[in-house]
């Protein structure tokens, strides 16, 4: 099954697009609560080129890769990506309010649909102040 989430960024393209491939931007908006963060991101943005995040308890008590493998790159548009078994599909679009980001991803069978939209839209709302907050800066 698919699950589909998304937000608004009141920001240019080229920022919103900067902030979603570095690093360091990674690094400061990819988690889905307070009590998790981001120690390390790499990206090789190109169909075929690797992507990995480490997601960390801030306790420390846990931590997982989040790797992958670009599958379609189109500047400013679209990254797609595949991630183990599954699949992902991020668009960039202009509207009148700013960019919308839509991910869309194949959920997997672990956690709830519910669990799984609730924590992927809490991570995209991160992404979201953490663009707008530096562009107010």
């Amino acid at each position: 099954m698919k699950i589909t989430v998304e937000t608004t960024v009141a920001a240019p393209i080229e920022n919103v697009w900067h902030a979603y491939t570095t690093p360091e931007d990674i690094k400061q908006w990819n988690a889905a609560s307070d009590d998790w963060h981001t120690t390390s991101a790499t990206v090789d943005l190109r169909v075929g080129g690797i992507f990995s995040s480490r997601m960390e308890a801030k306790d420390g008590s846990v931590g997982f890769d989040f790797a992958g493998t670009y599958t379609a790159v189109v500047a400013h548009k679209l990254i797609e990506y595949s991630f183990g078994d599954r699949t992902a599909q991020v668009e960039f679009a202009d509207s009148p309010k700013g960019v919308v980001v839509r991910v869309t991803f194949d959920s997997e069978p672990s956690h709830s649909i519910e669990q799984q939209r609730d924590g992927w839209q809490a991570i995209l709302n991160n992404f979201t102040r953490h663009v707008e907050t530096a562009r107010k800066q």
